[in-house]
């Protein structure tokens, strides 16, 4: 687990627990009905794990033109990095209590900016002993970050291109936001014209919550046309759990996608956006 290019995305609670006396465990609990991912931090975490505040840290403030969730700047990023703890040559894993949805805006973020981090299948569920209260004293770290990876993200007219060009474009936002038939938060219902929907749920084994293998991921993104080769476009709400799909587009070992950060927040508050609903135009929105 020494650097992110042997760190694979996702690990195990086993794997955890062998090396707990040296990574930085986060805490990524986020919720979209308003409750405190601090406060469920502090009821109970695994020992040792710092909270790690999504809209704080991993997020610039909302706006309509911008989405809900846009980039952080990569100072304030790095700024939240260095309170957690988080040095460049630190190894991070992190961990939510919904598969992943939320603390893997972490890890992808981490490991875009070549840092070792990666997400613990099935979450806070899967660690088998007490959880702690105990709030750990932090030393703060040197982690340094100038800039984002241009060759990570798109913008809106970078994506409204690639749907031109018939380019993959994957929704993964549940099968009833794609589709039209509710909108709980957004300006308009629907998806973008030519986006299949591939929801972050999809992700996991219904039954045990935790990450599907290389092989069947790589068969359930294959089937979407992403390939060795062909980098996809991956959006959600507000850019936070296209970063499951990201990850485990990596972890089925396919060409890396690019996430669209402002997402359907930012393209359905634009009128100038065209919209589409109705279902996937293949059935495999699980």
């Amino acid at each position: 687990m020494a650097t992110s290019r042997i760190l694979p995305p996702v690990v195990s609670v086993d794997r955890l627990q062998a090396n707990l006396s040296w990574v930085i465990v986060c805490d990524v609990r986020w919720y979209l009905d308003g409750r405190s991912g601090r406060a469920a931090y502090s009821a109970g975490h695994l020992p040792g794990a710092v909270f790690i505040d999504l809209d704080r840290w991993l997020a610039a403030p909302p706006t309509t033109a911008g989405g809900r969730h846009p980039l952080p700047a990569a100072d304030v990023f790095a700024a939240g990095m260095r309170a957690a703890g988080i040095s460049d040559d630190s190894t991070v894993v992190a961990y939510d209590d919904a598969g992943g949805a939320n603390a893997a805006r972490l890890v992808w973020l981490l490991r875009i900016c070549g840092r070792a981090a990666a997400l613990l299948d099935g979450g806070i569920d899967t660690w088998p002993l007490p959880l702690s209260r105990v709030i750990p004293v932090v030393t703060p770290g040197s982690f340094e970050l100038s800039s984002w990876s241009s060759d990570a993200v798109v913008n809106a007219d970078e994506v409204a291109a690639a749907a031109e060009q018939g380019r993959t474009i994957i929704d993964a936002r549940a099968a009833n936001r794609y589709a039209g038939t509710v909108e709980p938060v957004d300006a308009r219902a629907g998806h973008i014209p030519g986006a299949i929907n591939l929801p972050y749920t999809g992700n996991l084994d219904p039954v045990s919550g935790r990450f599907l293998d290389a092989a069947a991921l790589s068969a359930r993104y294959r089937r979407a046309g992403v390939s060795e080769q062909d980098r996809a476009i991956v959006y959600c709400g507000s850019g936070v759990t296209a970063c499951h799909d990201l990850l485990a587009i990596e972890r089925a070992g396919l060409a890396p996608a690019r996430l669209y950060a402002g997402s359907w927040s930012q393209w359905s508050a634009d009128e100038r956006r065209p919209t589409a609903t109705g279902p996937s135009p293949w059935g495999d929105t699980s």
